[in-house]
């Protein structure tokens, strides 16, 4: 069965190098390993006798860019597993835009320079005599590399979660520019969307705590619901950790007085798997709600963190808590620490619609 156009977009998006300058492409091996993983993740592999066994999870330990299978011909599995389940493509478009997410990240940590003396120096005066001049350097050299990579890590983070959630239950993320909900104060301007399906328009939020991130962006929060209603769509308000707060509390009755709907953890992982369907809803229970609820259940208790043992070399980074390591190969990359990209016009693009 010959592919569709929308399927060839889908691997050529897959293909194509991401935005910034560490952006990431898919070659025929790491898209080999990707559609050996949805057959195995879809009950398939019975199906394909000729494709090897025992391929590691796409979360196995170790450096992501390892997750391969050469010797494959890509176009002709991936060809033959959309035959056998038409919402592979869909799965593979998600499943493509995680890897190459978290191949770019790892990227960033391989290349994240340490930062200088000049950028950092100016802020020991805060703590200069507390312990020696060396000690708090080195401490404040590792505080803004730490700083820079969460920054980044939240930005990468921002350009994925949204999207292929919307994409996995058949919407469309919006980027302000091509929203179609407009702001009340100024209908020149279009308001962020996190996903569009139909005439809803969603706002998905991992968790609403107790603290706001200041007075005019909470205000921004309780009028998008007022915005969507005075452009046509429903809002529906979708938080997945059911943590109550009075925050919570106030956000889902704006989003109630304006005629829309509030899903809140168990019901909103319910409302999502029950829009994308069995296959997509595979996907988000295996790559976005498991992962999630095991970080919140693993999260450390209290104001107590666990022992935290940092080194960086010319060529490795390690992290060790918990008797655990992480390590990262190392080759820092010239340029400004902590610089960070600015998102690309087609954010809400990272993912091809149907």
């Amino acid at each position: 069965m010959a592919l569709t156009q929308s399927q060839r977009a889908i691997i050529e998006k897959a293909r194509s190098l991401g935005g910034g300058k560490q952006g990431v492409a898919l070659d025929g091996a790491a898209c080999a390993f990707l559609v050996a993983t949805i057959a195995h993740d879809l009950g398939l592999l019975d199906q394909f006798p000729e494709w090897p066994r025992g391929l590691p999870p796409l979360f196995a330990p170790g450096p992501v860019d390892q997750l391969r299978l050469p010797g494959q011909d890509f176009l002709d599995m991936f060809e033959r597993l959309v035959a056998l389940a038409p919402d592979a493509d869909t799965y593979f478009a998600c499943l493509a835009a995680l890897h190459k997410s978290r191949l770019k990240y790892e990227r960033i940590l391989q290349g994240q320079p340490v930062p200088t003396i000049d950028q950092v120096g100016p802020r020991g005066l805060l703590q200069y005599g507390t312990v020696s001049a060396r000690a708090l350097a080195g401490f404040l050299f590792w505080r803004k590399w730490m700083y820079d990579i969460d920054n980044r890590a939240a930005q990468e983070t921002g350009y994925l979660f949204e999207p292929i959630i919307a994409h996995a239950v058949g919407g469309a993320s919006a980027s302000a520019k091509r929203s179609p909900i407009r702001r009340q104060a100024d209908p020149r301007s279009g308001r962020q969307v996190d996903c569009i399906r139909g005439e809803r328009a969603y706002e998905i939020k991992l968790r609403i705590t107790i603290a706001a991130s200041g007075q005019g962006r909470w205000q921004e929060e309780l009028s998008f619901p007022l915005d969507c209603r005075a452009s046509g769509y429903t809002p529906v308000l979708l938080v997945l950790d059911p943590t109550p707060s009075p925050k919570l509390e106030e956000l889902a009755r704006a989003f109630v007085a304006s005629g829309g709907e509030v899903h809140v953890g168990e019901a909103a992982w319910s409302h999502l798997e029950e829009m994308a369907g069995k296959t997509m809803g595979r996907f988000l229970r295996k790559y976005v709600r498991e992962p999630i609820r095991l970080l919140l259940e693993g999260a450390p208790d209290g104001e107590e963190l666990p022992e935290l043992v940092l080194s960086i070399t010319r060529t490795e980074f390690v992290a060790t808590l918990y008797g655990e390591k992480l390590t990262v190969r190392r080759h820092p990359q010239r340029g400004k620490a902590g610089e960070i990209e600015s998102l690309p016009e087609d954010a809400d693009e990272q993912i091809p619609g149907p």
